[in-house]
Order: C-alpha cells, then sequence, then structure tokens
C-alpha cells in the first residue's frame, strides 16, 4: 500500500451497510435468504428468489441491513426442492468505526 494512503474498511469491527446479494445458483423452488448480527439481535428476511436448472445470469437480491457483522442463511422450506451455488457475493460498505457512546 501507497505511503499516507488510510486502509478503508479493514477493521473487522466497523459497522457495515449490507446493500445487496449476488448469487450464482441453480436448482428448483424458491430460495430463502435471511441476514443476522451478532448472536441474532436484528435480522432481515430477503426476498425469495425463484431458482431455474439454467441460469445465464446472477440475481440481484436487495438488502438494507446495518450491523458489525452479518451472517447470510440460505435454505428451501418446501420438499423436493434443491440448490446448488456456485458463488456468493455481499455487497456492503462500512458505515461508522462504532456506535456511539
Amino acid at each position: 500500500m501507497p505511503t499516507g494512503m488510510p486502509e478503508v474498511g479493514n477493521n473487522v469491527e466497523d459497522i457495515i451497510h449490507v446493500a445487496a446479494v449476488r448469487i450464482r445458483v441453480v436448482g428448483s423452488g424458491n430460495l430463502r435468504m435471511t441476514l443476522f448480527s451478532l448472536d441474532s439481535v436484528n435480522s432481515q428476511i430477503l426476498a425469495p428468489l425463484a431458482m431455474s436448472a439454467t441460469n445465464a445470469r446472477e440475481p440481484r437480491v436487495l438488502a438494507n441491513f446495518i450491523s458489525q457483522r452479518a451472517m447470510l442463511t440460505i435454505k428451501t422450506t418446501a420438499i423436493n426442492e434443491t440448490f446448488a451455488i456456485n458463488r456468493v457475493i455481499t455487497f456492503a460498505k462500512p458505515m461508522w468505526t462504532e456506535y456511539p457512546g
């Protein structure tokens, strides 16, 4: 890293904003995704994603989640629904370095 350039967003304790999740998935049924904060105190259920056996695109699901850390759960809820995930990209940016006092 060049001298004089500050590191931005490398602190694991920063408060982050998760804006979206892009996922490469094939399968059948609806994919259900939920974001959770530390100890699952806060959560956000994302819009369900209809899957297909073939897919030429990686869909993006919007989110609006602010926390120090985020955990993404991915599941199906109906019988005989299957999925295969090749890639998950989380769009997040640092908001603040800490919560106020």
